[in-house]
């Protein structure tokens, strides 16, 4: 999945990451060789991956949807991917208050 700039805003993006064909061999391999394969200006926040090692949810963040798509570049032959912008609880509950 590539996202457009314009669609998007936030600076935080929850990565979906689905290992294709259910194998996360490859992923592994391929970070223990190149590391994260990631722009300058897109940070890693955190990860966490299923017990059935199928998917990978990964928090990062940067200043716009490009740096994503760059990275994604880098990996969508071994992984399909789903991103969602976020943002913090503390953002969430703010803009639901001031309503």
């Amino acid at each position: 999945m590539i996202l457009h700039a314009k669609e998007i805003a936030a600076l935080l993006y929850m990565i979906v990451e689905h290992f294709k064909n259910g194998d996360p061999a490859p992923v592994y391999q391929r970070f223990r060789e190149h590391g994260r394969l990631a722009p300058e200006g897109l940070q890693y926040v955190s990860s966490w991956v299923d017990e059935k090692l199928e998917r990978c949810f990964q928090l990062m963040e940067a200043p716009d949807v490009s740096y994503l798509n760059e990275w994604i570049a880098n990996w969508r032959d071994i992984v399909d991917f789903e991103v969602y912008p976020v943002i913090t609880s503390k953002e969430a509950a703010d803009r639901v208050l001031q309503a």
